[in-house]
């Protein structure tokens, strides 16, 4: 295989490779993120204290049990019990959403909230009330895409680093090599982090209602932390190595080069018996 031929395959996988990356880390956040309930929950923890969110519990669970209740609810998400409720109620959410995904069917998805609402309040005894969380319509479509995603999420990042390692074994100068696909990296990274950014705006503007876009906002970020942290790692990483091998091919290379720069002397030669 010649030369021209090995940096053009390389240059094919390294290419693939850095495309893969930004799907990769999307795919394994929604898989491994988004679906394990203790880290959903975890990451929505600190929200009990947003008064944006609280309003927008509050608001929502008016909306479903009736009027007369939300200064009820209102008043309950006031109180320092309404963390341990808000734990409990996305917890209930994310196992329902999940078993009803995992297990299918083709019902709306609910959530009882009087245990819910006993945790925050022991005094108030509500009857059982079904809180619609996910309609039939969104379930299915919501199933097919998880299905997706379970396998997406483990072979896109697996394939990502195969491509990477093929590209810079076949390369027929590994250091150039290694610094496009470290260049490739973090700019799949930036790009990761702009479409996160992107899709906080679009999904914010496709609200129907204004006045609970700071709690989804709080909400989507949130969520996303860990991606925003992959994202710029991703960059970091990309853009140390990138750096260390010019550095290595700057500043080691001449030093190899010091040792052998003048012309080595041939041997004297012995007079031959002709020249003697």
């Amino acid at each position: 295989m010649t030369s021209r031929v090995r940096g053009a395959l390389s240059a094919a996988l390294i290419a693939l490779a850095c495309l893969l990356v930004p799907f990769g880390a999307l795919a394994a956040w929604a898989a491994y993120g988004l679906a394990d309930t203790d880290r959903y929950v975890t990451a929505l923890a600190p929200l009990a204290a947003d008064p944006a969110v609280r309003d927008s519990v509050a608001d929502a669970v008016g909306d479903e049990v009736g009027e007369p209740v939300r200064p009820l609810v209102r008043s309950l998400t006031r109180t320092r019990a309404f963390g341990t409720a808000w734990n409990a109620g996305n917890r209930a959410i994310h196992q329902a959403v999940l078993r009803a995904v995992r297990e299918g069917g083709h019902q709306d998805v609910t959530v009882d909230i009087a245990p819910i609402a006993a945790r925050v309040e022991h005094r108030v005894v509500l009857p059982r009330t079904e809180v619609a969380v996910l309609p039939a319509p969104e379930l299915d479509r919501l199933r097919k895409g998880y299905a997706v995603l379970e396998v997406a999420g483990f072979w896109l990042p697996v394939s990502a680093a195969f491509l990477a390692v093929a590209g810079i074994a076949v390369a027929a100068c590994r250091r150039r090599a290694l610094t496009a696909t470290a260049l490739g990296t973090a700019l799949g990274g930036a790009l990761l982090a702009l479409a996160v950014a992107v899709g906080r705006r679009l999904t914010l503007t496709d609200l129907p209602d204004p006045v609970r876009r700071p709690a989804a906002g709080a909400v989507y970020d949130a969520l996303t932390g860990t991606l925003r942290t992959v994202s710029w790692l991703l960059v970091a990483v990309g853009l140390a190595v990138a750096l260390t091998c010019w550095l290595t091919g700057r500043y080691g290379g001449p030093r190899g080069r010091r040792g052998s720069a003048g012309p080595v002397p041939d041997p004297a030669q012995r007079p031959t018996r002709a020249r003697a």
